[in-house]
């Protein structure tokens, strides 16, 4: 199987020309070459694809390191941008990409090198209605929002939250895929490893679902200042432009560098908790990103680079073979 390593600002997938074999059992790849010890290593597996839908320029589906489906990726999708243009399989500008989520649209800018470094996606608008999300929380109609709600943080274990200062609260969005926010004073602080895939499985979410502590706040720097200032001079309030530190535990993967759908449901949960205004630059551990949303029944706009590592090719039964005979480790971010 030939493939092209990308990673957007980290959060890495293994790319692959869906055209070459289409009969590829794409959930079974997903899981060989995900293993970062015994195979190419990465969050998962993306297939570009001709679309199924008339609107669309090109299709992606994006398999986790587990082998589930994913509906969409934020980072995947600039990658899926760069995949297609520079390899001459698409080139409109917007690119039109189907997705599980229905068909985005996707700006990208070429580097100094010709090659496109850099993309901009229209997330689609955020899903808000608790059972839409989807979860079952006690209590909590269907058409109900849950944006600050506040819950007990001993569901998930006992005292994992005061190092971190974790509030006792929630925010849920989805981006058509779930997303549960959690504010913090120090998100590096919070025993990931451990609490996240309580939190991914917790009955309350039936399709199981992804999980952010964040920490909001004022711009910092001399470029946040500014952004801080041009927001001013449009007549916004100061805390429409804020900064947000973010950690992820990511449904199928684990810990991650990245989260692109994450980071829009950040963006809309700081929203919805007046934490910040339309605009948010987002810190991961993989990189920065930008996003904006300007509200009720809008779309979230995302901007951010796209990577190309390397391209290679790998023989998946051979990987079958040697991972048969070692511990499992795909998805390594799992305990």
């Amino acid at each position: 199987m030939r493939f092209t390593k990308m990673h957007g600002l980290g959060n890495d997938y293994v790319y692959i020309d869906g055209s070459h074999d289409p009969s590829l059992d794409y959930a079974r790849a997903a899981r060989l070459v995900s293993d970062r010890h015994f195979a190419v290593g990465s969050d998962g597996l993306i297939a570009v694809c001709a679309p199924s839908s008339r609107d669309a320029d090109i299709r992606m589906r994006m398999f986790n390191a587990d082998g589930s489906e994913g509906e969409m990726c934020g980072n995947g999708i600039r990658c899926v941008a760069k995949f297609a243009v520079d390899r001459g399989m698409a080139n409109a500008n917007p690119l039109r990409v189907e997705t599980g989520r229905g068909v985005l649209e996707v700006w990208w800018e070429r580097g100094a090198d010709g090659r496109v470094g850099r993309a901009s996606v229209l997330m689609g608008a955020p899903i808000l209605e608790h059972a839409r999300i989807p979860a079952r929380i006690e209590g909590v109609a269907p058409d109900a929002r849950v944006a600050g709600r506040a819950v007990d943080l001993a569901r998930w274990g006992e005292g994992w939250w005061q190092a971190a200062g974790v509030e006792p609260h929630i925010t849920l969005v989805s981006m058509g895929n779930p997303h549960v926010v959690f504010a913090c004073e120090d998100p590096w602080k919070v025993p990931l490893e451990l609490v996240g895939p309580r939190i991914e499985r917790d009955a309350w979410f039936p399709a199981r679902i992804n999980a952010h502590f964040v920490r909001f706040g004022p711009p910092t720097g001399e470029a946040g200042k500014a952004r801080g200032e041009a927001g001013k001079a449009r007549g916004e309030a100061g805390i429409a432009i804020a900064e947000a530190l973010m950690r992820t535990w990511e449904r199928g993967s684990g810990i991650t560098l990245a989260c692109g759908t994450g980071a829009s449901a950040v963006c809309v949960a700081g929203v919805l908790l007046g934490k910040c205004g339309r605009t948010l630059e987002a810190t991961l551990p993989g990189g920065a990103l930008s996003l904006e949303w300007p509200g009720e029944g809008e779309q979230v706009h995302m901007t951010g680079p796209a990577t190309e590592v390397y391209e290679g090719e790998v023989d998946l039964e051979s990987l079958a073979a040697s991972q048969s005979l070692a511990p499992s480790t795909a998805g390594a971010a799992h305990v």
